[in-house]
């Protein structure tokens, strides 16, 4: 009962996408095919009279082909072609109307000798109707419409007219206008459609949800088309029409496309008022509209009230939610949202693979994306040319090229064939690599196969050659860029002032970053870091920091990276108190320091032996919450050693171990000495043997200690082992 009450409350109020529920003029209509009570009846049915001779013609065909029903029709009827007439066609239709059957076989051995006329289509369109045949009148009206029409008003009226028509007599069955009113929509006769409605209105006939549906999902198409469905969907109730669910739905998923998710969020809310259930589609589409503009807290509470009413999401829904949380890094809370996926049975394609792999491949975690690669093979997914890009490209962002190659070739071997932003990716695998030779061989490839090199395989290509020093060559790419009408972009740019900065032009670089303003491709955060870089190592402190206060002047924002160049400048020039004076700042602006902030700071103290501040420093970062990375810890090992606190030193080792990071060989070496001068001959010998299983090079100081260890013990065979392996390692890899 408060269900009902509920709904009929709808009908006082319109919903604007914009506004919300307003209240509407209040109107008495009830949701059926029965109109107003004011509705004017339909005409009578009153075709022309035959003539006495037109009479028994029209009688002679009917009773021929009553009689011979087992004969072919054009047979039979042959002698009749040469006199048929429009006019005959219609009045042998009211002998036969009774045998559907043969109201067909007539109507289309009579079309084929010449068109018929407009009431004929309509009455045969009626009597398929009443038969219920709606396939046949759809087929019957689509044919007429899909001729071009020189005057579509004019049809239309024509059509509408002949339909009303011949209504009454000829099967009386309201699904006739929606067969017509689907069939306008289908064709895009859109306005015609909304005409037709208006004027079925007053002859008491109402449209199935269903065509009002069709008619609200064609709407949606377009900007403009969307304003049109929300006036219709806000004024077809007023006329009796009901939406359902899925009308909802189209308006949601219309809202969501066109950037209204907020207002389709209110849509969503606002139906169960009016006593229409939401179900996984609405859900889903709200949830795909606030994973488009990437709002995940909106998403993960619509994902808990979706599931506390008992509806189960959909692959669609799942996907959005992998697709947003890969987009925001969040790539670990994917793959449990995609194994939960699998575990509700609801089995990932090939697009949701890719979305993880690419994100896990963007997050420098390629191993993880091999492994769900191999698990598409098992599960006979096919990979397609984008899972392979996907792939390619994470590889080579963590400088697995050799591994980045193989896949490519193995596309070949599948019949894939890469496009340019797999031709792009792997350039830039073997640029980053410095193998510029097989890069521009692989965009020598690329245009052989008609692919076009874009700004961004350039820019690789640029940026290779920059960092190999090779600015003049680079110079040159910049000129065949312009040749073929590309315009180089900011990261093009940067990539060249990065190779200035590199061979010690720096001056030629800050031209350049002014040429960029001129031009319009205004530098960025990069592009001030770059050249703060430059500054920093040369000792111009003074000179980056003008160009910070440039950068803050142009609102441009400062990365952690900045802020770390900055720490290496003044550690680099022994302003070991501007650089604790820059952590504390950060720290008051709410910049957080990373550990390659802190690093730089406490290798200089260590480097100065003063291991006290070094400590306070490392306390420090613990205090902010910054986790150590394996340079802190062998930064510290190497610090302590020095200042003989093995103690500290062999603490700092088993935690780093404990981590699963690994120590340098510097550290081994720092250890094993430290451990050595402190008499500590076990935990030496241990620390060396470990380092040469690692694979590490000792120092010769080093062999020359476990030498003589050696030999005191007289152990011969380890001695002359260990004689030969330092010649080896520390002589003749130094010589050659």
């Amino acid at each position: 009962m408060k269900r009902a009450f509920i709904s009929s409350c709808f009908h006082c109020f319109h919903y604007n996408p914009f506004l919300g529920f307003v209240p509407r003029r209040l109107s008495v209509r009830f949701c059926s095919s029965l109109g107003p009570s004011n509705a004017r009846p339909f005409p009578d049915y009153s075709p022309r009279k035959p003539s006495v001779t037109d009479t028994d013609f029209v009688n002679h065909i009917s009773t021929t082909i009553k009689l011979r029903l087992a004969e072919p029709l054009r047979r039979i009827l042959k002698p009749f072609e040469s006199k048929l007439k429009p006019d005959h066609v219609i009045w042998v239709l009211i002998n036969i109307r009774d045998d559907y059957k043969l109201v067909l076989d007539f109507f289309n051995w009579a079309r084929l000798r010449r068109d018929p006329s407009l009431e004929a289509l309509c009455i045969v369109v009626q009597i398929a109707v009443a038969s219920k045949d709606l396939k046949m009148a759809h087929r019957l009206v689509f044919e007429f419409w899909e001729k071009p029409h020189l005057d579509v008003s004019h049809s239309f009226a024509r059509f509408l007219d002949r339909l009303i028509y011949t209504y009454k007599d000829w099967g009386a069955h309201p699904l006739v206008f929606d067969v017509f009113f689907q069939v306008l929509v289908e064709a895009g006769l859109l306005l015609e459609a909304g005409k037709l409605f208006d004027k079925l209105v007053n002859y008491g006939v109402l449209l199935s949800v269903d065509s009002c549906n069709l008619f609200l999902a064609r709407l949606s198409n377009s900007f403009d088309g969307i304003v049109t469905a929300i006036r219709v969907f806000r004024e077809y109730p007023e006329e009796g029409v009901c939406w359902n669910t899925m009308s909802y739905n189209i308006i949601l998923h219309s809202l969501c496309r066109f950037g209204k998710v907020k207002e389709a969020h209110s849509l969503l809310i606002q139906m169960e008022f009016m006593g229409i259930f939401p179900d996984v589609v609405s859900y889903s589409v709200i949830i795909n509209g606030y994973c488009q503009v990437e709002q995940l807290g909106k998403v993960l509470k619509l994902m808990e009230e979706l599931q506390r009413k008992g509806l189960k999401p959909s692959q669609y829904t799942y996907n959005s939610m992998i697709a947003l949380l890969c987009k925001s890094g969040r790539i670990v809370e994917a793959e449990q949202v995609f194994r939960e996926m699998i575990n509700q049975r609801i089995f990932p394609d090939n697009v949701v693979y890719t979305t993880l792999i690419s994100g896990f491949g963007k997050s420098g975690k390629v191993s993880a994306g091999y492994g769900l690669f191999d698990e598409m093979k098992r599960n006979k997914i096919v990979s397609d040319f984008v899972t392979y890009t996907s792939m390619i490209h994470g590889l080579c962002q963590a400088g697995k090229v050799v591994e980045a190659r193989k896949l490519f070739g193995e596309m070949f071997s599948k019949g894939l064939e890469p496009d340019e932003v797999t031709y792009t990716a792997l350039i830039d695998g073997c640029c980053k690599a410095g193998e510029m030779k097989h890069a521009f061989s692989l965009h020598n490839q690329m245009v052989e196969k008609g692919l076009t090199p874009n700004v961004v395989t350039y820019t690789a290509l640029v940026d290779g050659l920059c960092k190999l020093g090779e600015v003049d060559i680079a110079n040159e790419l910049l000129y065949e860029m312009a040749e073929k009408g590309l315009q180089p972009n900011v990261c093009t740019y940067n990539a060249i002032i990065n190779g200035l900065c590199k061979v010690g032009n720096i001056e030629q670089a800050v031209k350049l970053m002014e040429e960029m303003d001129l031009a319009g491709f205004y530098p960025d955060t990069i592009t001030y870091t770059t050249l703060m870089d430059a500054y920093c190592k040369m000792g111009e402190m003074a000179k980056a920091h003008e160009l910070l206060r440039n950068m803050l002047d142009k609102g441009l924002q400062p990365t952690i990276v900045t802020f770390n160049v900055l720490m290496n400048g003044f550690c680099m020039s022994g302003m070991l108190e501007d650089g604790e004076r820059l952590i504390k700042w950060m720290l008051e602006k709410g910049i957080m320091p990373n550990a390659t902030t802190f690093n730089s700071l406490m290798k200089q103290y260590c480097i100065r032996n003063n291991m006290r501040a070094t400590t306070e420093i490392y306390k420090g970062m613990h205090a902010q919450g910054v986790m150590p990375d394996s340079n802190t810890y062998n930064i510290l090992i190497k610090g302590h050693c020095k200042a003989r606190n093995m103690k500290e030193a062999w603490f700092l080792h088993k935690e780093m171990v404990e981590k699963g990071f690994s120590l340098t060989a510097a550290s081994y070496n720092a250890l094993v000495k430290g451990f050595y001068k402190r008499k500590k001959l076990v935990e030496a010998r241990k620390l060396f043997e470990e380092m040469r299983n690692q694979g590490f090079v000792a120092e010769k100081e080093i062999y020359d200690i476990f030498v003589d260890v050696n030999y005191e013990e007289g152990n011969w065979e380890n001695t002359l082992k260990l004689c030969d392996e330092a010649i080896e390692k520390c002589l003749v890899k130094k010589l050659s």
